[in-house]
């Protein structure tokens, strides 16, 4: 069975999409075979993999209602050993259609455990917030990967966030685990980047990847391009920085197979 990696927080504007897409590419170069799920409405995860969320292509919110196999949604990417579920506007409204369906929690997970077995990991792009969607992204993962921005107002959320994975590791998924937090959007020329670093450090302890992705121009560029940062410029910081940071994901991954 794949590992599932859940990317949330409940903040927008942090870096899920960008640390979903470029994890999974330098995850789909070492030859490891991944799935990315666009579960957030607005699609990011989507239109940064160059692919059109218009027409009538199946997506993620069809496979979470049951409408179609989760095979039939997966669209095969550029990059080699990388597909994708690409998301549709229609998942705001799905909490409304799942509220009283049996399991409603479980959805994705079954989908997941039903005919995702061929892959190496899959990674879920959730929505920045605690819906039912969300949900069922932390229900159906092993462990949860928290971008962070180094801004004051993005400290304020996360103690909630860890909260909620407790509560849904508590009801749904004992066996749910915090992976790591990722520090984003980070400028060493400016002193708040560096307090907010050193707090959620003292706070969460080795929890905190080493690497931290810095405030890159050429990440903000990828998407409109169609393209990971990994593709649309290598040798930038801000891929470098995803390529070390895959590597810690890894590497932690072995260490939480171990335990």
């Amino acid at each position: 069975m794949p590992r599932i990696l859940a990317i949330a927080n409940r903040k927008g504007g942090v870096g899920k999409t960008t640390t979903t897409v470029n994890v999974a590419t330098a995850m789909a170069a070492t030859g490891k075979k991944v799935l990315v799920v666009d579960l957030d409405p607005q699609g990011n995860a989507s239109t940064s993999m160059g692919v059109n969320k218009k027409g009538t292509m199946p997506s993620s919110y069809e496979v979470l209602i049951g409408n179609v196999k989760l095979s039939q949604a997966v669209v095969w990417t550029e990059i080699p050993n990388f597909s994708l579920i690409p998301s549709s506007p229609d998942l705001a409204g799905a909490e409304i259609e799942l509220v009283d369906v049996d399991n409603r929690e479980y959805r994705l997970k079954q989908a997941l455990n039903r005919e995702a077995v061929n892959y190496d990991y899959i990674l879920i792009d959730c929505p920045p917030s605690l819906s039912l969607v969300t949900i069922n992204a932390l229900v159906a993962a092993d462990a949860v990967i928290v971008p962070l921005q180094c801004e004051f107002l993005a400290l304020e959320g996360i103690t909630d966030l860890i909260r909620n994975i407790n509560q849904i590791k508590k009801r749904f998924n004992p066996s749910l685990a915090l992976h790591g937090v990722v520090l984003t959007m980070y400028d060493k020329r400016n002193n708040l980047s560096q307090m907010v670093e050193e707090d959620v450090r003292n706070f969460f302890g080795k929890k905190v990847y080493n690497t931290v992705i810095p405030r890159n121009v050429r990440i903000s560029e990828a998407p409109s391009h169609g393209k990971p940062v990994l593709l649309y410029d290598f040798k930038c910081p801000g891929s470098q920085a995803y390529i070390s940071l895959t590597g810690e994901v890894l590497k932690r991954e072995k260490e939480l197979i171990a335990c």
